[in-house]
């Protein structure tokens, strides 16, 4: 594609993909409110506040597809999550509807669903149960992408990621764990696939232990490679298994159930 926007691009998933997407695009656009460095030869750096309706808009224009992981990635307080991922959220839509409706990858989140056990094996029909605000953000981000799906025909991949590092940090990611290389896949898959439409897909590797269920999304094509069970050794080594009524060993959206409401 000729120009491929990423917002995010400071943060830790946005820098990984800054590197991987390189060879997707003729022209990265970099976005986010931080400093993202200097810009390589084939990239665009525009710093840009999310709540800011025509920064956005400005953003927008000329991009042939945009990977949104831009806003608030962790629990905080109401205010900055309403400004980056809710009226973010408003003002990317609008802005992809007034320039060709660009194909979007909306980063979503397991935290949509959090508050479900990990014994229960979930499809993404199934009611949302966020566990926190962050989450419930995100439960936002999903429905404006269905909304202008059906309204305008706004194509969205909507990936519910669940903890894309470079390797687990825990017990409980050994479900949730993506590799870099898998997310990059898939992010391909979602750009070329002749139709997209509106799906909801589990971001996650190919493990041993899954509680997700991504048989809706296989006309994408995407099938990922790697497993978290080479890290289970290391972890074990590291730190104990959570105690069996802990958050980590309860919930699927771990100790996000347990995070308190922030002023």
């Amino acid at each position: 594609m000729k120009r491929l926007l990423i917002t995010g691009a400071a943060g830790g998933l946005g820098r990984v993909m800054r590197d991987q997407l390189a060879p997707m695009a003729e022209i990265l656009r970099l976005s986010d409110i931080s400093d993202m460095g200097e810009a390589r030869p084939n990239e665009e750096i525009v710093q840009c506040d999310l709540g800011d309706e025509a920064a956005v808009a400005s953003l927008v224009e000329g991009c042939d597809a945009i990977l949104h992981l831009g806003g608030v990635s962790v629990e905080q307080a109401f205010e900055p999550i309403l400004n980056a991922n809710i009226r973010g959220v408003y003002n990317l839509y609008e802005a992809a509807r007034a320039h060709g409706h660009p194909r979007i990858i909306f980063a979503s989140s397991n935290h949509t669903i959090g508050f479900y056990k990990q014994d229960q094996k979930l499809t993404p029909d199934m009611p949302m149960q966020p566990d926190g605000l962050y989450g419930v953000s995100k439960c936002f981000g999903e429905a404006m992408a269905s909304l202008y799906f059906n309204k305008f025909g706004q194509e969205t991949a909507i990936i519910r990621i669940g903890s894309c590092f470079e390797e687990p940090l825990n017990h409980r990611m050994l479900s949730t764990w993506m590799s870099a290389a898998d997310f990059t896949d898939l992010i391909g898959r979602c750009f070329t696939v002749p139709r997209l439409g509106c799906p909801i897909i589990w971001g996650v590797s190919d493990n041993d232990t899954v509680w997700w269920d991504n048989s809706a999304a296989r006309y994408l094509g995407w099938r990922p490679k790697d497993n978290s069970e080479k890290f289970r050794a290391m972890l074990d080594a590291r730190e104990a298994v959570p105690d069996k009524d802990h958050p980590l060993s309860v919930y699927q959206g771990g100790i996000y159930t347990q995070d308190p409401i922030m002023k």
